[in-house]
């Protein structure tokens, strides 16, 4: 597509900026009506689950391998010289920057483009923890943590000089994406089926997955129709976080371009898809004890996603869409991450809930509100 009439109008960086605003205004609007969010799915999975929650993940998954797939295979998209692919490939980075994540996560209630949602919906917690998360991120990414980030990355490199896709590298067929993308569909469109999913589920999921394919696809035409030079890249969250705030808090701190535009977007889709949906509503810490694990999360999100490369949206969809095998490792690792936090502490206390309301309900404790009242706030959170 000519994109050369709106560079001429609006400038090389303004229209990247541009793309990514429309992108993300999409994205935030899926996002919400649908509640996408890997936290959900990974926890629906752990317990024992296979629901709403998961269908809409894998659905969304399936819809951006496929998407992405299509294209390459028709020869409308080249995304070998994107970062995922032509990048060095941190193995250590992907292991413990994913388990970091995933274990952030399940602290924080949310991933960081799930806490973007969330904040523009009132969420006052998701704001605060967004907020940390993008100030992690910079220091991670060049700043205190800067140093040892690049020690923790630089410990155990797959390649020095690409070859960072998955496919090639285990010597599979070309069309091994796209049927590895129809199998998740199938298993998706099954377990949305059976769940019920609503329509919302169904057309965010799908939504979602064709906005990281449109991401792909408009950073690479732009990548040859703009003069100067121009990544090729898609939706991911914990760089872009960090560049929006110091695009905002230091002027020049960061150049204008498609991360700066995509961070708003999602904000500003969000806000709208919240205020026409009735849910907008304000919501805030319920103690300090609270407050403490959301700021251990956000931190544990910063600095994993910097060291995985992406975040559940960075290394989960785009990544894995493109079949970065740095990216399908750091995805692995933030289920494992997600999971050892949940066993460890969310399991615990579900559990021990769970006996106090059973033994009130057999009369064998005087009925004590406030530990079923603050059960019942948990489970409302919508992650």
């Amino acid at each position: 597509m000519d994109f050369e009439w709106l560079i001429d109008y609006l400038g090389e960086s303004e229209t990247m900026a541009f793309g990514g605003l429309v992108l993300g205004f999409m994205f935030g609007i899926f996002a919400q009506r649908s509640q996408f969010c890997l936290r959900a799915a990974v926890l629906e999975f752990y317990q024992g689950k296979l629901g709403p929650k998961v269908a809409i993940w894998l659905l969304t998954f399936a819809a951006a391998v496929l998407g992405t797939q299509t294209l390459l295979s028709m020869g409308e998209l080249d995304i070998s010289d994107s970062r995922m692919l032509a990048s060095y490939g941190s193995l250590s980075g992907a292991v413990i920057g994913g388990v970091l994540f995933g274990s952030g996560m399940v602290l924080a209630r949310g991933c960081g483009a799930r806490l973007l949602v969330l904040a523009a919906t009132g969420n006052l917690r998701a704001l605060f923890s967004g907020l940390l998360f993008a100030t992690a991120a910079q220091a991670t990414l060049r700043g205190a943590f800067a140093p040892a980030r690049d020690k923790v990355a630089g410990s155990w490199l797959l390649h020095d000089d690409g070859g960072l896709e998955a496919l090639s590298y285990l010597g599979l067929g070309e069309y091994a994406g796209f049927y590895i993308g129809l199998i998740c569909a199938a298993v998706a469109i099954a377990i949305g089926v059976r769940s019920k999913l609503k329509a919302w589920g169904w057309i965010g999921a799908i939504g979602l997955g064709s906005l990281v394919v449109g991401g792909w696809w408009f950073t690479y035409h732009m990548s040859y129709q703009a003069f100067e030079p121009t990544q090729v890249e898609s939706m991911t969250f914990t760089g872009p976080s960090a560049d929006t705030l110091m695009y905002f808090l230091t002027p020049g701190g960061a150049p204008m371009d498609f991360d700066v535009g995509l961070v708003p977007g999602v904000f500003l889709g969000s806000l709208l898809a919240a205020i026409l949906s009735g849910t907008f509503k304000l919501q805030g810490f319920k103690d300090g004890r609270s407050m403490v694990r959301y700021i251990v999360g956000a931190v544990f999100m910063g600095v994993g996603g910097m060291l995985a490369g992406g975040c559940a949206v960075g290394a989960g969809l785009t990544g894995g869409s493109a079949f970065s095998i740095t990216a399908w490792i750091a995805l692995a690792s933030m289920w494992a991450g997600a999971g050892i936090t949940y066993f460890s502490l969310d399991r615990r206390a579900e559990h021990a809930e769970q006996a106090l309301v059973d033994a009130q309900a057999a009369g064998k404790l005087d009925t004590d509100t406030t530990a079923v009242n603050e059960r019942s706030e948990k489970e409302a959170v919508v992650s």
